[in-house]
């Protein structure tokens, strides 16, 4: 055995850096990985919006009969916020 391949009890007493334990962990990404997950995150939240809006819609009658404390507006913000959310997700996923 090396005496150079046993690390000094020194050495092993002193923790990592976290920054760059994340660096050796995070990896990089492809040009293609990026764009067909940001795609895949848009095309979810544009799809969300349009048919979630549509549902509400055809759904508008039964709703406003239930006497739901839960009308069209909050519904509606509900759906626009979860798009908003799937959006913001695959522009980060963009970019990052």
């Amino acid at each position: 055995m090396a005496k150079d391949s046993v690390p000094s009890i020194h050495s092993l007493d002193k923790p990592e850096k976290l920054e760059e334990l994340l660096k050796q962990d995070r990896g990089d990404d492809c040009l293609p990985c990026k764009i067909v997950g940001g795609g895949a995150f848009l095309g979810l939240a544009a799809y969300s919006y349009i048919s979630g809006q549509s549902q509400l819609e055809q759904q508008k009658a039964k709703i406003l009969a239930s006497g739901s404390r839960f009308g069209m507006r909050s519904r509606s913000l509900g759906i626009t916020a979860i798009s908003l959310g799937l959006a913001w997700l695959g522009i980060w996923r963009l970019v990052k």
